[in-house]
């Protein structure tokens, strides 16, 4: 267990049920997208020896653990999450030589590695998949086969075995002709659902497991985990399948049916997470597990990661980063802060007593939420939105997880043509709604992909301000894969790294915080002034200790709520000041005056 950057929570402070308390409840996650973060060999693809090379950066910065996504060997259809070999590294990236060497350069520095894991599917190159095609071979079960509906001609509109749509646009099921059925895919048609109700399936993913923890690693992030057990009815039969006893439901504006309430969170996730516990995780020390669940809700979050019951350490829950959302993904909706504040409440009340929260506003899924709800129009709206944003997260209970350029305050792309895109799901979704679909004009689709679209935080690490921005020679013979942003001139580790006042400097001051003050790692979360429209503020408490946190989250200036006001009494001194979103001396002026300035958050001790 690394204890480099970080003290040790005493057993008297309670976290997330367990005792003793788990080494991750005061640590702090960095996510890496390695084809963004670091190119080393000038293919314009960042590389593991570019990880290696920028662990000093990151030790530094204070974080304790570094999620990779997936680098294992794949097409890169969906960017590596369709994987074609588990046990080795994609050439793009490099070797298992270079992993182990990652590994061990970060060990030497007390940080951890955790792996990004996708087992609810494979891809369609994988062996296992090359030998279901075979009915008579031993892997014929290990995906989900079907045959075409009966009075159809296989491989024709019509004939799939339900109506279910994937969530890249198009039909969840491709009809492979070797085999004569189709398979069932959630994602991309090349990423084939893996049959979980199979013992065989699991067991050869356990033994993948086990082979990466002996070798090293500190744990899986586990990608859409909470899909891996589907609904049947009494004779194994999916929802809409012909003479099922389950209907799939309405069909939708791009002419398909949703798969969603019907795969994720299904009847027996318990019993493959326990299991997968038992055979990957129990008798080991110093790990950490952590799944992607979509439709999960805080409730279930509660169940899932309580100690007691032994699945998982942490979930991803996603209800707050939908409440600018409206029915589809694409259909944008202005944000409003009582809306973020009622889902992050309820996740937050959900673990009071036992769980844990996974803190998060952005991932490589997520745009930069600088630009999504914050203000990226000039430095100064950037920077203290990005500060505010940042102190919200991570003055909340749970684990927080920073992704890659947050701390420096990156912004969406703003790219305006689709051919910048390389997201499939976003060039899918357009063709799926703009051009067959026709249930939403090009300008809106341009104006959602701006907004919320996965590229916008998949764009090349701005680390200073030369040509590349740093992520490849400015001489390299080949442009990085995605566009990098043209504002890194001004946005760059290098213009921030000594700055105290920038957004990095900001944040290398929460992650002291969460690593020092044990009320803001695990004190109780308590929410305040619940009805108020600009600010969020809260309440975080640990024995005789209490911190006030109150961020406004909008441009404008905003009264501080009545509730905030009578905790304040006669108002602060800058001694009690912990951190400001400007300074000390600002925020005791500010709450004199009983009001915040545009983006001003404050973090106070009572």
């Amino acid at each position: 267990m690394t204890d480099f950057n970080r003290s040790v929570l005493p057993d008297a402070v309670r976290s997330n049920g367990a005792t003793p308390n788990p080494w991750w409840a005061n640590a702090v996650v960095y996510q890496i997208y390695p084809r963004s973060f670091q190119d080393t060999n000038g293919d314009g693809i960042g590389d593991l020896k570019g990880i290696t090379s920028r662990l000093d950066y990151l030790a530094d910065f204070g974080v304790d653990v570094l999620w990779l996504s997936p680098v294992y060997r794949s097409p890169q259809d969906d960017n590596g999450y369709d994987i074609s070999d588990y046990q080795d590294i994609d050439p793009l990236f490099g070797t298992l030589d270079d992993m182990d060497e990652l590994l061990a350069e970060a060990h030497r520095r007390g940080l951890k590695i955790v792996m990004d894991l996708v087992v609810n599917h494979t891809s369609d190159e994988h062996a296992w998949f090359q030998a279901s095609r075979d009915k008579d071979d031993p892997h014929a079960d290990w995906y989900w086969w079907r045959p075409a509906r009966p009075g159809h001609e296989p491989g024709t509109p019509g004939a799939e075995p339900n109506r279910w749509g994937s969530y890249f646009g198009g039909s969840a099921w491709q009809y492979d002709p070797k085999r004569g059925e189709y398979y069932l895919h959630q994602f991309s048609r090349k990423q084939p659902d893996l049959n979980w109700e199979n013992p065989e399936v699991r067991k050869a993913v356990y033994r993948m497991m086990n082979w990466w923890m002996d070798r090293g690693i500190d744990g899986f992030r586990m990608d859409v985990i909470t899909l891996i057990s589907k609904h049947l009815d009494s004779h194994g039969r999916l929802p809409g399948e012909v003479d099922s006893e389950l209907s799939e439901g309405e069909i939708g504006e791009e002419g398909y049916t949703d798969a969603s309430p019907f795969c994720s969170d299904g009847p027996r996730l318990d019993e493959f997470l326990a299991e997968m516990r038992r055979e990957v995780f129990e008798g080991r020390e110093g790990y950490m597990n952590v799944g992607e669940a979509p439709g999960i809700t805080p409730e279930r979050n509660e169940f899932i990661t309580d100690p007691a019951h032994k699945e998982l350490d942490m979930l991803f829950l996603f209800d707050h980063v939908g409440v600018d959302q409206e029915g589809s993904k694409w259909n944008t909706v202005p944000f409003e802060v009582r809306n973020l504040r009622a889902r992050l409440a309820d996740q937050q009340e959900a673990v009071r007593n036992a769980g844990w929260a996974s803190l998060f506003f952005c991932n490589h899924d997520q745009p930069r939420v600088v630009s999504r709800w914050g203000d990226d129009s000039d430095r100064e709206s950037r920077e203290l939105s990005a500060k505010a944003f940042g102190m919200l997260l991570h003055m909340h209970r749970g684990t927080p997880y920073i992704y890659e350029g947050e701390e420096l305050g990156m912004t969406n792309a703003h790219f305006t043509k689709l051919d910048q895109y390389r997201d499939l799901e976003a060039i899918n979704a357009y063709r799926q709604r703009v051009e067959e679909a026709r249930c939403q004009s090009p300008e809106s689709m341009m104006a959602a992909l701006a907004l919320i679209g996965r590229d916008n935080s998949r764009t090349p690490m701005q680390w200073d301000a030369s040509r590349y921005a740093g992520f490849t020679a400015a001489d390299a013979a080949t442009e990085p894969w995605i566009g990098v942003n043209p504002n890194h001139v001004e946005i760059n580790a290098a213009e921030e790294f000594d700055d105290p006042d920038s957004v990095y400097g900001f944040y290398k001051k929460l992650i002291a915080m969460r690593h020092g003050n044990a009320t803001v790692a695990t004190g109780e979360w308590n929410l305040v002034a619940a009805d108020s429209e600009q600010v969020y503020s809260f309440t975080r408490t640990g024995g005789d200790d209490t911190i006030l946190v109150m961020v406004n989250l909008t441009g404008r200036t905003a009264r501080v709520p009545a509730e905030v006001a009578r905790l304040l009494g006669n108002g602060v001194s800058e001694s009690q000041v912990l951190l400001s979103t400007y300074d000390a001396v600002h925020g005791v002026k500010s709450i004199a005056r009983g009001e915040l300035a545009r983006w001003e958050g404050v973090v106070i001790q009572l």
